[in-house]
């Protein structure tokens, strides 16, 4: 794989699931707000507009500011962890799912600080299951995923390379 490639690849990944995030959330301001839910499957899964200005299951209910801070550590986090995956294919998944975390992560920032909160219109109702967003599919797919490549898929010492010394430095 040439120099920089994995990097161009991943920017232009990025940019496009939160276009992909935008766009569905754009759509659902047009086609949803101030209307009643839309049902896709009777009693299973419909789709409603909500302004949600806290958390997951609504938590934290306007911490904005908080929510913003939070972002911006988690993609420094993911920057750093991306840029000391090693390019060898086997790590592609790491790479992969950090880039997925990051669009969910900015996509709802987006949302934060153009609106003051976060767009959100996917609802299973069979469930009950708190309404959410294209976003929150990405982080939540993505963080599950890679608690199950961590636990089954890498060797403890192939993930070394998130490891210091004392010194500071990498092992």
């Amino acid at each position: 794989m040439k120099k920089g490639y994995r990097t161009i690849v991943a920017v232009v990944s990025l940019f496009l699931l939160v276009l992909i995030d935008q766009v569905t959330k754009f759509a659902a301001v047009k086609c949803l707000k101030g209307k009643e839910a839309f049902s896709l499957i009777p009693g299973v899964f419909e789709l409603q507009y909500l302004e949600n200005r806290g958390a997951a299951f609504g938590a934290l209910q306007n911490q904005r500011w908080f929510f913003i801070l939070i972002v911006i550590f988690v993609l420094a986090v993911l920057l750093w962890c991306f840029i000391r995956f090693p390019k060898e294919a086997h790590y592609r998944p790491l790479a992969v799912l950090a880039v997925f975390i990051a669009a969910g992560a900015i996509g709802n920032m987006i949302d934060r600080l153009l609106n003051g909160y976060v767009i959100d219109f996917l609802y299973f109702s069979l469930i009950d299951f708190p309404i959410f967003n294209v976003a929150d599919i990405y982080v939540t797919t993505a963080t599950a995923l890679l608690f199950v490549v961590l636990c089954f898929y890498y060797k403890e010492e192939e993930l070394d390379i998130f490891r210091f010394s004392k010194k500071g430095e990498a092992h």
